[in-house]
């Protein structure tokens, strides 16, 4: 394990950031594929863009054209490297094909999606929608499968690494845990004071984290379900989490103008990653000391610039 002031003095190292032109409007999400060779984004344009990660660059290999509305939230295939997911407003989701860019099925669903998640296991997605309806769908035949209809308002939802259980982050701060694949209410946990919006498991299963309208974040176990600590470096509401590949280090962004990157074991900061405008998606690779985010930056002519940011790059090359 690496001690904090070694990590500090790696992004001494590599506090670099890159930009890829990417979309032409606003872009809602990023997510690696799990060999980290690729990465996926989705935009209020309407598309996808798959990059492909060359060392420490990314090179935009294709557009995801398909959709007619924003695309808000995708998430990858965790068995399959080329097979990714998009969720849209435009109440379908799709699954593409990131060799050829092209869309291999189109489930359409129940109302205007919001948010995505594949199953560690792979053979079912889920997607929320506008209305609090959650839709499960099976990926052997992509029909389908059946529909959750929550009271109470759904930002964020999840399996947890093992796929028993499925998570919901709700506009009450709390977070449901249901049994799966029954979805049975088995918890509520109280540990916001405001809208939960995130939430993110980390790879070894342990933890889990949960950001929220009230700026905090905060480290859940995984087996006590007890909040074991709190991060309360950003001062706007908590839009975006991602543990690094081996659970070590946690980023979270909001409107701040900056990204805090935490120390998981201690809750120390290890670096911030300065921002020009407010970060609504972020992804650490699955590998490497890299994180992918996206900036609701404007161009010079007040355009959505429609990028792309890599982190992590080393500072004197």
């Amino acid at each position: 394990m690496s001690s904090l002031p070694q990590l500090q003095q790696h992004f001494k190292q590599n506090s670099k950031s890159k930009e890829y032109s990417a979309h032409s409007s606003k872009v809602h999400s990023v997510a690696w594929n799990k060999d980290g060779r690729k990465l996926a984004s989705g935009s209020y344009d309407q598309t996808a863009a798959v990059f492909i990660l060359d060392r420490d660059k990314l090179t935009k290999d294709f557009s995801c054209k398909g959709h007619t509305d924003s695309v808000d939230q995708l998430c990858w295939n965790p068995c399959n490297s080329e097979v990714f997911a998009t969720a849209s407003g435009d109440k379908t989701v799709r699954i593409w094909d990131a060799r050829s860019g092209k869309s291999s099925s189109t489930i359409n669903t129940k109302g205007e999606n919001i948010n995505i998640c594949w199953s560690p296991n792979g053979s079912s997605i889920a997607v929320g929608n506008k209305e609090d309806l959650v839709t499960f769908i099976d990926t052997k035949t992509f029909r389908t499968r059946n529909h959750e209809q929550f009271k109470v308002e759904i930002n964020e939802i999840t399996w947890n690494n093992s796929n028993d259980l499925f998570f919901l982050t709700t506009g009450l701060g709390t977070i449901q845990i249901h049994s799966y694949p029954d979805m049975k209410l088995i918890q509520s946990l109280n540990g916001h004071t405001a809208n939960c919006i995130c939430i993110e498991f980390d790879s070894t299963g342990k933890y889990f984290a949960t950001g929220s309208a009230d700026a905090l974040v905060n480290l859940w176990d995984t087996n006590e379900l007890i909040c074991v600590r709190t991060f309360s470096r950003l001062d706007w509401p908590v839009r975006t989490l991602s543990f690094s590949s081996n659970g070590q280090l946690l980023a979270s962004a909001s409107e701040d103008l900056f990204i805090d990157i935490s120390c998981v074991a201690t809750g120390e900061k290890v670096c911030e990653v300065p921002c020009d405008s407010p970060t609504f998606t972020l992804a650490w690779h699955p590998k490497h000391k890299l994180l992918a985010y996206a900036c609701d930056d404007k161009d010079k002519y007040n355009r959505d610039a429609g990028s792309v940011k890599l982190f992590g790059l080393p500072t004197e090359s």
